[in-house]
């Protein structure tokens, strides 16, 4: 049976840039009573983590050695997001380009890919493998100190069929020029920290099941975005959407 679920496609674990490991985000989303997540953590630019080392700063990031096993931990996780849960975990990653400024979150793909390889490739790559590309916060987020997906936002017309979806909302901030654009849309967290739980996220309406959520983003018919707060009422808040889809 379709029904409206609870998700959040762009989470960060202390194996990238995040404060909490695997296992920790897993608890935190189970037991708030979300349906479908899907952990992305970051794979940065060479020249990125290069400079980083120059100035004393190391960050983790997922990178071509380590990639196969942090693909295998996310599946053995999603075993148990599942069992204990009925939660989907979708493995995933962030193609995290910060030279050329550019970030493309993957969903479902199990191939490493270079974050220098071009916009058009990846996003041709993603397609060709089954998987969900996501633009990610196209427009400067208020708490960034510089645009991070400039790229994606001066070519945002040129690139909008490309990616599956565009998010139109990233933690605390909405993108008004996706929703200009007709861009397909969903609505992420962005989670790297605790503080970043109460924010925006997604409300599909499908049927619980990997490749379903998958076509539903694809077709963006049945998405609605919401403010997860303190306060949320997953059956109010899909009895809305569904107002919504109705007009």
């Amino acid at each position: 049976m379709e029904k409206w679920l609870l998700c959040d496609f762009h989470i960060h674990t202390n194996m990238s840039d995040g404060s909490l490991s695997l296992r920790e985000v897993v608890d935190l989303y189970g037991e708030a009573g979300f349906d479908v997540i899907a952990i992305t953590d970051h794979i940065f630019d060479g020249k990125y983590l290069k400079r980083l080392k120059e100035r004393g700063t190391k960050v983790p990031s997922i990178t071509i050695e380590n990639f196969r096993d942090y693909i295998k931990l996310l599946k053995e996780e999603s075993k148990r997001a599942w069992k204990e849960y009925g939660m989907i975990l979708i493995p995933g990653f962030e193609v995290t380009n910060n030279t050329d400024k550019y970030h493309i979150v993957v969903l479902d793909v199990e191939e490493y890919i270079d974050p220098f390889m071009s916009v058009e490739a990846i996003t041709e790559l993603v397609r060709e493998r089954g998987g969900i590309s996501i633009a990610a916060h196209p427009e400067k987020k208020e708490s960034d100190r510089e645009h991070l997906s400039k790229h994606l936002y001066e070519n945002m017309e040129s690139f909008k069929e490309l990616f599956d979806v565009w998010e139109v909302a990233n933690q605390f901030d909405l993108f008004n020029s996706v929703n200009l654009a007709g861009c397909r849309i969903v609505a992420n967290s962005d989670f790297h920290h605790l503080h970043h739980f109460f924010s925006w996220r997604t409300l599909i309406k499908t049927y619980r099941d990997k490749e379903a959520v998958k076509e539903a983003l694809r077709e963006n018919e049945n998405v609605a975005i919401t403010f997860f707060s303190p306060r949320f009422n997953k059956e109010k808040e899909a009895e809305k959407a569904e107002e919504l889809i109705l007009l």
